[in-house]
């Protein structure tokens, strides 16, 4: 290991972690959910979502997480969702979600990914990096630095559950991400709610000026996908489309109109 990668103690314990292979002391896999295209017909790419071997729920499997194994379990993440979408031979953009308070230096953190990029043969820029907004940013020039490196590398990024954690549009303000996902809680029965419409307009308006992709997220009535498409988004993910797959790419569910 070279000697740049020694220069900091993040650094050196990230090293470490990676050196020693400390077991997790539980198994996982991921489940896949598509994010479809409506205009096309066309998924644009799956989200890995994490599950217990046994078919428990990401809550199950998070649960598990302390501060001493969330570095190991993130890169662990990121391995399995790689190798499961290599498997499967998905053909389009691979969505990860990463725990930026597990990060301890970008560029020597995103190593354990292209190693499994290459080992089992995906392509590495079909990945996309989403960070939740639900997770509580100890230091935000942090996640920067990540985004940075992780647009440099070429891996897209993305914003989750956009409108329900801790920082809203002073987190876009800071970090303008590839794409950003509109929480199921701005999404659900937007077609009755003149609040919540008014304020997904402002999002996406802030997000065309940016050159930022939208997609809703948790949709599950026709009203909701006709409303939000009539509004300018054409990218979904939700159980009226689809629901996640245990290690496998689901049926999906095409609107009829």
């Amino acid at each position: 290991m070279p000697d740049s990668d020694k220069t900091s103690s993040k650094q050196g314990i990230g090293c470490k972690n990676c050196r020693d292979d400390e077991p997790l002391g539980f198994t996982f896999t991921m489940a896949f959910q598509p994010i479809v295209d409506i205009r096309t017909r066309e998924v644009y790419a799956y989200e890995a979502l994490v599950r217990g071997t046994g078919g428990e729920g990401a809550a199950w499997v998070l649960d598990q997480i302390t501060d001493d194994n969330r570095y190991r379990f993130d890169q662990d993440c990121r391995s399995k969702a790689v190798e499961l979408a290599a498997r499967l031979e998905i053909p389009c953009l691979l969505s990860i979600n990463f725990l930026p308070n597990a990060v301890y230096e970008a560029a020597t953190c995103i190593r354990a990914t292209l190693d499994a990029a290459r080992r089992f043969n995906f392509p590495a820029d079909r990945i996309i990096f989403e960070v939740t907004e639900a997770e509580e940013l100890t230091d935000k020039s942090h996640l920067q630095s990540i985004f940075t490196e992780y647009k440099r590398r070429g891996f897209k990024t993305a914003i989750d559950d956009f409108g329900a954690g801790y920082s809203g549009l002073n987190l876009l303000a800071e970090f303008q991400p590839d794409i950003l996902k509109l929480d199921m809680a701005l999404v659900r029965n937007l077609h009755q709610d003149p609040v919540r419409e008014a304020i997904v307009k402002g999002v996406l308006g802030v997000c065309d000026a940016l050159n930022i992709k939208v997609i809703a997220e948790g949709v599950e009535l026709p009203e909701e996908l006709r409303r939000l498409r009539d509004l300018g988004v054409y990218l979904f993910q939700g159980y009226l489309l689809a629901r996640p797959a245990f290690e496998a790419l689901p049926p999906i569910n095409w609107p009829d109109d």
